[in-house]
C-alpha cells in the first residue's frame, strides 16, 4: 500500500480498509455530474477492482477527497472518480492528489494515463495532464445498452481471421 502526508497533516492512502465507501457513494451519486444515480454496490465493485485513493483530514482523519484508478500497473492506467469534498476545496487538495497519483503509477512503471473532464482541466494541467488527439481514441459506450443493438461479428463460414485484426476476415 501507499501512502503520503501533506506537510499540513493531510494524509492519502491506497489502503481500501479506509475508505469510507458510504461517503464516496454519496459524493458520487448526488454531487459529481459523470455518476450521479451511481448505486452504492457499483461503486463498492469500481473501487475493489481499482487503485483507491483516499484523503483524510488531519486531527479527526474524516475522509475529504477520493480517487480511483484503474490499471495494469505496468503500461496504462484510467484516472477517474477524482472528487475532493466542497468544504476542502480551495486549498491544493486536488492538485496535490492527483500529482501523489501520477507519482505513484510513474514508480509502477506507468507511463501512460487517461482522464475525462468536463470543468477540471486547469487543475490536470498543473499536473503534466495535455488533451489527446483524439483521432486515435475509439470508444464502446454501452451506457445505454438497450437502445442500442448488438450484433456480433463472425466470420463467414470457411473463412478463417487473418492476423490484421481480430474483426477482419478474409473475403
Amino acid at each position: 500500500m501507499f501512502s503520503l502526508t501533506r506537510a499540513d497533516g493531510y494524509l492519502l492512502s491506497t489502503d481500501p480498509a479506509r475508505l469510507d465507501l458510504d461517503r464516496v457513494h454519496h459524493w458520487l451519486s448526488t454531487e459529481a455530474y459523470w455518476a450521479l444515480g451511481r448505486d452504492r454496490e457499483t461503486v463498492a465493485r469500481a473501487f475493489a477492482g481499482s487503485i483507491p485513493y483516499g484523503v483524510y483530514r488531519p486531527g479527526d482523519g474524516a475522509q475529504v477527497a477520493v480517487a480511483r484508478v484503474v490499471t495494469d500497473r505496468a503500461t496504462f492506467a484510467w484516472l477517474c472518480d477524482v472528487f475532493v469534498d466542497a468544504g476542502e476545496r480551495g486549498n491544493g487538495l486536488g492538485t496535490w492528489l492527483v500529482g501523489a497519483i501520477r507519482d505513484h503509477l510513474d514508480g509502477l512503471g506507468v507511463r501512460r494515463i487517461l482522464l475525462a473532464t468536463n470543468d477540471a482541466h486547469g487543475v490536470y494541467a498543473k499536473v503534466g495532464f495535455a488533451p489527446v488527439a483524439a483521432e486515435r481514441w475509439m470508444e464502446l459506450d454501452r451506457r445505454d445498452a438497450a437502445a442500442v443493438p448488438v450484433t456480433p461479428v463472425t466470420p463467414p463460414a470457411g473463412k478463417e481471421r487473418t492476423g490484421q485484426s481480430p474483426l477482419t476476415v478474409e473475403a
